[in-house]
């Protein structure tokens, strides 16, 4: 079991309109990506770290469908991108966004880095993201190693509203 513990700065973080959790992980079984039924951790593939998976929110299509992420136009939205590992650093990416304010490592008591468009965020490692919607539309969350989407590493941000060209 992993997770994310937040401890929030003593003046708390600034204000958005949302914010979402998203965890990857990479998972390393005994039968091949996509195959049914229960499996085992195959330790050959750990030590090798050759994930069958790589997945946000411990599974393949937690972050799609009914589970897409949702925003509106107008609105920021905040991410808490976490990495449980246990091996491969994520390469975290919203196509179509470029990341307004960046806490690497997590780190709200530092400045943030601006205009960021990928972060790499180790195992056991954390960063939040922000970033302003502008246009409506479906924003993909991925893991920038593009090869691991057709492992899973893959979510959707479905944003509603009016456009904004300006």
């Amino acid at each position: 079991i992993y997770g994310a513990i937040l401890v929030d700065p003593p003046s708390g973080a600034p204000a958005v309109d949302r914010e979402y959790y998203v965890a990857h992980s990479d998972l390393y079984t005994s039968g091949d990506t996509g195959d049914p039924g229960h499996q085992d951790l195959d330790f050959t593939r750990l030590l090798a770290e050759t994930p069958t998976y790589v997945v946000f929110n411990g599974h393949t299509k937690a972050l799609s469908g009914e589970g897409a992420l949702q925003a509106n136009t107008g609105e920021t939205v905040r991410i808490y991108f976490t990495n449980g590992g246990p091996n491969l650093i994520s390469s975290f990416h919203v196509i179509g966004e470029i990341f307004g304010s960046v806490w690497d490592y997590g780190a709200l008591r530092s400045a943030p880095l601006r205009g960021v468009q990928t972060v790499l965020v180790p195992p056991g490692g954390a960063t939040i993201v922000e970033f302003k919607l502008d246009v409506p539309g479906d924003y993909i969350l991925v893991d920038h190693a593009i090869s691991r989407v057709s492992k899973g590493a893959v979510g959707m941000l479905h944003v509603t509203g009016a456009e904004d060209p300006d």
